[in-house]
C-alpha cells in the first residue's frame, strides 16, 4: 500500500482563500513525485509546499526539475536544559488580555524573512494579518504559555511556548521596533527557557529562516545550537492573472 504523498491544509487554504497542500515526505522519488503533481491536479491546489531533505541530492533536483520555487531555509536549532537556568528577568510575565493590541502590532512587522512574505504571490497585508492571528491564537490556547516582556511599563515583546511531545518548543517571538536594542529578545528566549525548565523539561527547539541572522545569532547566545536545515518549497499551479481574476 502507498503511503500518502500529500495532505490538504484546510486552514491555510481557508486563510488565502486559495486551496493549499503539502508534500508529506521530505525525500522524494520520481515517482512519488509523480503521484504528488497528479494529487494536486485532482484536487485543483493551487499552491503546493514542500520541505526537502538539504542534504537528498537527488530530492533537490527532483523538486527543482518540477517547477518548484524555493522560498526559505528552516533552520532548526535545540539546547538541553540539564544545567542550572536562571529564573526569568523582572521585566519578563504571562501576557494579560490588555497586552493583546501590542501583541498583534509587533507581530505585524516581525516576520519578513518568512517564507510567506518571500512569495510574492502572497500579500503582505495578508502576511501581516496572518501573524496577528498567529500570535493572537497562541494567547487564546494554541500556545501553552505566552510571555511578555515589559518596558517602560508596558508590553513590548513576546515569545510563545509549546510542548510537543515532551519537547519544549519556542513558536513566534517579537520585540517592538521602539524597545529594541536593550536585550528584551535574550530575556524573552531565556525567561522562556526557565519556564520550560518549571514545567519538568530538559530540551527545547526552535525554528528560524535561514535568512535571519540575527535571530540565529540570538538563539546561540543562549545556548542553542543548529541541529538540520530544510529547505521549503512553493509550487503554484495557477497564474498571477488567475489571482486578479478572483
Amino acid at each position: 500500500m502507498n503511503a500518502v504523498v500529500c495532505r490538504a491544509l484546510p486552514w491555510d487554504s481557508e486563510f488565502f482563500g486559495r486551496r493549499i497542500g503539502r508534500v508529506v515526505p521530505t525525500r522524494l522519488t520520481p515517482d512519488e513525485m509523480a503521484r504528488a503533481l497528479a494529487w494536486a491536479d485532482q484536487e485543483q491546489i493551487d499552491c503546493l509546499y514542500l520541505l526537502a531533505d538539504f542534504s537528498d541530492r537527488d530530492t533537490i533536483r527532483l523538486v527543482e526539475n518540477n517547477g518548484f520555487r524555493l522560498m526559505d531555509l528552516r533552520t532548526l536549532l535545540d539546547r538541553t536544559l540539564k544545567d542550572e537556568i536562571p529564573p526569568a528577568a523582572p521585566e519578563i510575565r504571562p501576557w494579560q488580555p490588555d497586552d493583546l493590541p501590542v501583541l498583534r502590532k509587533v507581530a505585524r512587522g516581525s516576520y519578513r524573512d518568512s517564507r510567506f512574505y518571500f512569495d510574492e504571490r502572497f500579500p503582505d497585508a495578508q502576511c501581516d494579518t496572518l501573524y496577528e492571528t498567529w500570535i493572537e491564537k497562541s494567547c487564546h490556547g494554541y500556545a501553552e504559555q505566552v510571555l511578555v516582556a515589559e518596558y517602560q511599563g508596558a508590553a513590548a515583546g513576546y515569545i510563545s511556548c509549546h510542548i510537543r511531545d515532551g519537547v519544549g518548543d519556542i513558536g513566534l517571538v517579537g520585540v517592538d521596533e521602539r524597545a529594541q536594542g536593550r536585550g528584551l529578545g535574550r530575556s524573552l528566549v531565556m525567561g522562556s527557557l526557565a519556564w520550560f525548565k518549571s514545567q519538568g523539561l530538559d530540551r527545547v527547539t526552535v525554528v528560524t529562516q535561514g535568512r535571519n541572522i540575527p535571530a540565529q545569532r540570538l538563539y546561540q547566545r543562549c545556548g542553542f545550537m543548529t541541529r538540520s536545515v530544510e529547505l521549503w518549497y512553493h509550487r503554484w499551479f495557477t497564474t498571477q492573472e488567475d489571482d486578479l481574476r478572483r
